[in-house]
């Protein structure tokens, strides 16, 4: 419980420095976001680089994990869906409604809700007594899959943002090879795996895709260049190692840490909204959101209320499978799937470099807050389903 509301804590603590070390830095303030921004993509490879390490399947099986993949995107589709037709139809005025401008900064902007957080959610039902339960061996395989839909969709997500260009065709094969390669090399590396190891992977990934980035920029400018997101890179150099429990009270604690300085620095990348005019201030871009005004923070409580809402609604897809098994497990899997955590905190970054903006932001970061204060009920309420599976 500590840890999980510890996440909400650092990411609001990032938020408000995001609002006032822009003035009380001054001209510093670009030298201070390099910075936290390299911080932030070697904390997000770190946390991605973990995340493939759970991920181990018997491939012999893969009729089964192919219906649980579909499920899996199924389960990251539907509050992806709700919440983007709830931004344009809600939050924007009539005359965006069939903008596909609009539509598409949406798109990208919503798909934060769509991933699960594995790693606060493994850690968590471990805890409470369920690793051996089904419930928790299905939510393991549901919650990597829809990390990685996410993941493989921001592909398609950004060509939208910025149109098919032969650099993105270069991204496109670069993603079905590392796919590939994780596919056929699954936990065939017996590499060292401590905390030491896995920053040091960290470093490396966020380096090669800045040695592309600085290449293709040098040859065909910024318009030009390939920007490769850390995130299935890191992902799939996790899924080749074989996996080892490295479990001592260090690894836990710096684990720990990168997760809350990665919150802390998510919450400092947002723009600042207090006492801004986003009309004004983006007046002339290419982003909708970006130019909404700001709403009264009632409205925005209001509004978080209502898509954390739909968020988990969407969540709820998987009661409609596993006919096999009790309701009561099923809604228990589905509950399971409630939690928000890194990757769609991620997500909402990635989003910051294409100006989005405006009360959707603030609201989606907000929500994810609000989940990572609720993890705690939603993994209590799964326990008590679950041992009401198991007793009747």
């Amino acid at each position: 419980m500590r840890k999980v509301l510890s996440f909400s804590v650092f990411l609001m603590v990032g938020l408000l420095a995001s609002q006032f070390l822009p003035g009380a830095v001054g001209e510093g303030y670009a030298s201070v976001k390099s910075v936290s921004n390299v911080f932030l993509y070697v904390c997000l490879s770190f946390i991605m680089i973990n995340v493939g390490r759970e991920f181990e399947v018997d491939k012999t099986r893969w009729r089964s994990y192919a219906e649980d993949y579909f499920i899996a995107m199924a389960t990251a589709a539907m509050p992806w869906i709700l919440i983007a037709v709830y931004y344009v139809y809600v939050l924007l005025p009539p005359e965006y409604w069939n903008s596909w401008e609009a539509w598409k900064e949406n798109l990208l902007l919503s798909r934060f809700a769509a991933p699960t957080s594995a790693g606060i959610l493994f850690t968590m039902l471990a805890a409470i007594g369920l690793k051996s339960s089904w419930i928790y061996k299905k939510i393991q395989v549901l919650a990597i899959f829809d990390d990685l839909d996410t993941i493989l969709l921001m592909i398609p997500l950004q060509i939208m943002m910025v149109g098919l260009r032969w650099q993105l065709i270069i991204i496109i094969l670069i993603v079905f090879i590392l796919l590939s390669i994780g596919w056929k090399q699954l936990g065939k590396y017996n590499w060292r795996q401590d905390w030491k190891a896995i920053m040091l992977y960290s470093v490396v990934v966020f380096a090669a895709t800045q040695i592309v980035y600085v290449v293709s920029k040098h040859l065909y400018g910024e318009a030009g260049s390939i920007h490769i997101e850390v995130l299935l890179p890191a992902f799939v150099l996790g899924m080749i190692m074989k996996h080892k429990e490295v479990d001592t009270p260090i690894e836990h604690k710096v684990s720990t840490g990168v997760s809350f300085l990665f919150m802390f620095l998510v919450g400092m990348s947002m723009p600042q909204f207090i006492g801004v005019d986003f009309s004004e201030a983006h007046a002339g871009t290419h982003s909708i959101t970006g130019s909404q005004e700001m709403m009264s923070w009632g409205m925005i409580i209001y509004h978080v209320l209502v898509v954390s809402l739909l968020s988990n609604i969407g969540k709820l897809f998987p009661v409609l499978f596993y006919r096999d098994r009790k309701i009561s497990e099923r809604l228990a899997l589905s509950i399971g799937m409630f939690t928000r955590g890194e990757v769609g905190a991620g997500i909402i970054f990635i989003a910051l470099g294409y100006n989005l903006g405006g009360p959707a932001l603030v609201i989606s970061v907000l929500t994810i807050m609000l989940n990572l204060i609720l993890t705690s009920i939603f993994v209590l309420w799964v326990k008590k389903l679950a041992l009401r599976s198991y007793n009747s």
